[in-house]
């Protein structure tokens, strides 16, 4: 009984002795094992291992490629133009020895102060050397540039038990006092630009319409000059029909005039028309058909279709038939004497 009571207690303290003293490592960590804080063993792979309990402790970092944002600062390239610069990097710890010697026990978070300090000097460096101005940041080049930055800042972070993988440049921006200086200037260059481009338009604009109107007038007068050349044409046609007959028989020609007159005169039904007989108008009708009738008509060279076509067509007197409304057919024949001339019948008094 005795000895169970001793016995109980010894296990307890055996298997408490062998929890401490007994430690896993992660196949994503690396572990240091310290007495008194010297390092007495480095555990790089994955497994269990052993310690003293109660007077060595192990200390345990990440192996995997971790990432820090470096804080936004200021720098001013060649060109004097201050730019807003924000960073990242992914870094390891590659000497978890030296890592420890480092930092102390201060463990990721100084190690990251330190290495962001080393990041914003080496930006700092790099962006402000010479012939490295604002354009070049903002171009293709910045890649070129990153790679500067992460080659001289991987120098620095050995001393710290750490290996730079990549560093990029996040965000390149003016600062926010500079922001509406240059979108205003950039305002007024686009529309100062938009105002040549209307100008331009308004200009070509100009250049249409103008070729369109001359285009217009020589149209329309080239229009009016031909239809003028044809109106005269069609004048002097027509004067040299009437002059032909005229020549040929000025009696008749008056007679005609005559009756051509009194039908444009006499235009409404209920006109009237009251004139002397001794007028000048009606002497060539009233001369014609008195006692001695009309004269011989020679119309040998007159056409007298187309005096026919001339002569204004009028509706016959209401009264009369339809077989005196009709128009005369060519089948009368006309005496005709020894030298072909035709003699007209003589109108009855």
């Amino acid at each position: 009984m005795r000895k169970s009571a001793f016995l109980l207690p010894g296990v307890v303290i055996a298997i408490i002795a062998v929890s401490m003293s007994v430690f896993i490592v992660d196949e994503r960590e690396k572990a240091l094992v310290l007495q008194f804080g010297q390092i007495r063993q480095v555990v790089e792979e994955p497994g269990l291992g052993f310690k003293v309990p109660l007077i060595q402790e192990v200390v345990k970092y990440d192996d995997r490629i971790l990432s820090l944002d470096t804080d936004t600062i200021e720098v001013t390239p060649s060109d004097d133009r201050r730019l807003v610069v924000d960073a990242f990097a992914r870094y390891r710890i590659s000497d978890v020895v030296q890592f420890r010697q480092a930092v102390g026990v201060g463990g990721i978070r100084t190690a990251e102060d330190r290495l962001s300090a080393i990041l914003n000097a080496q930006i700092r460096e790099v962006l402000g050397a010479d012939q490295v101005t604002s354009d070049t940041i903002l171009s293709v080049e910045r890649r070129d540039l990153a790679v500067r930055i992460r080659t001289a800042a991987r120098t620095r972070a050995e001393s710290l038990g750490l290996e730079i993988v990549d560093v990029r440049l996040k965000q390149t921006n003016l600062p926010q006092q500079n922001l509406e200086a240059t979108f205003a200037r950039m305002r007024a260059e686009r529309e100062r630009e938009a105002a040549d481009e209307i100008a331009r338009g308004n200009e070509a604009a100009q250049r249409v319409r103008a070729a369109a109107d001359r285009t217009v007038v020589e149209t329309v007068s080239n229009a009016e000059r031909d239809a003028d050349i044809t109106r005269g044409e069609a004048d002097a046609e027509r004067n040299r029909v009437y002059a032909e007959a005229f020549g040929d028989n000025t009696e008749f020609f008056a007679f005609y005039r005559s009756l051509a007159a009194f039908e444009e005169t006499l235009q409404q039904e209920n006109s009237t028309l009251v004139i002397s007989p001794d007028s000048d108008l009606l002497s060539p009708l009233f001369g014609a058909i008195r006692a001695d009738g009309l004269g011989a008509v020679n119309i040998e060279n007159m056409d007298v279709e187309k005096l026919r076509q001339m002569a204004p067509v009028s509706p016959g007197a209401p009264e009369l038939p339809e077989e005196a409304l009709q128009p005369e057919t060519d089948g009368a024949e006309a005496d005709t004497s020894e030298d072909g001339a035709a003699e007209a019948p003589a109108a009855s008094n």
